[in-house]
C-alpha cells in the first residue's frame, strides 16, 4: 500500500474506500461493481494463488471459483474487521489450501500451516505491501500476532484457533476483532 493506495493490474490504483464502495455495491449485486472489482484485484489474488497451487490451469480455476464466492458473500464483507483486498485473499488462499489438499499434494512455504511462530512467506519475497503490513502486526502483543497471522494469512478457522490457543471461539474471534482495531492505524486506516 502507498498512501493508503494499491498498486495493482487492471484499471489502476484504487484506495481502500474505492474497493470498499465496490464490494457494497457488489453486495447489492451490481454486475458493473464486480467487473471493476475483479479488474483491479485478479492479478494480485491469481499471484498469490499461484504460488499455492504452483499449476496455471489450477489457479485459474481456484481463482474463479474464489470471485464466485467473493460474488455471494460480498454482503457480508465488513470493512471495519478487514482491508478488502485482505477479506478477498482470504477467500482465496483458503480455496487454494483446499484444492492443494484435496490433490493429495503437500503444502508449499507459502501455503503451509505455520506453527507456534507463522513466518507467512520468505524475507526476499515479500512487496512493500506486506512488509508494512508485517510491521505492523509486529506491534501487537505475539500472542495476537500468532493469531492475526494463523488467521487472516493462514486461512485457520476460528475453531481451529479456538483449539490450538485453549480459548472459547468467542475468545478468539474478540480478539482478533480488537487486533484488527489496533492495526487501523498503523496501516493508515485510521
Amino acid at each position: 500500500m502507498e498512501g493508503g493506495r494499491w498498486r495493482d493490474v487492471g484499471e489502476g490504483e484504487l484506495t481502500q474506500a474505492e474497493l470498499v464502495g465496490l464490494l457494497a455495491s457488489v453486495g447489492r449485486r451490481d454486475e458493473t461493481a464486480f467487473a471493476q472489482l475483479y479488474e483491479a484485484t485478479c492479478a494480485r489474488l491469481f499471484g498469490m494463488v499461484l504460488r499455492i497451487v504452483r499449476h496455471q490451469d489450477v489457479a485459474e480455476e481456484v481463482v474463479q471459483e474464489a470471485y464466485v464466492r467473493i460474488w455471494h458473500s460480498a454482503g457480508q464483507f465488513n470493512p471495519d474487521l478487514a482491508a478488502p483486498i485482505a477479506w478477498m485473499a482470504s477467500i482465496a488462499r483458503k480455496r487454494a489450501i483446499d484444492v492443494v489438499r484435496k490433490r493429495g499434494e503437500p503444502l508449499n512455504g507459502e501455503a503451509a500451516v505455520a506453527s507456534d511462530t507463522p513466518e507467512p512467506i520468505a524475507r526476499q519475497e515479500m512487496s512493500e505491501d506486506l512488509s508494512s503490513l508485517l510491521a505492523c502486526v509486529g506491534r501487537l502483543d505475539p500472542e495476537a500476532q500468532k493469531l492475526v497471522l494463523l488467521a487472516y494469512y493462514n486461512g485457520w478457522s476460528r475453531a481451529q484457533l479456538a483449539e490450538k490457543f485453549a480459548l472459547p471461539p468467542d475468545a478468539v474471534r474478540a480478539s482478533l476483532r480488537q487486533s484488527m482495531m489496533d492495526l487501523r492505524p498503523c496501516l493508515g486506516l485510521a
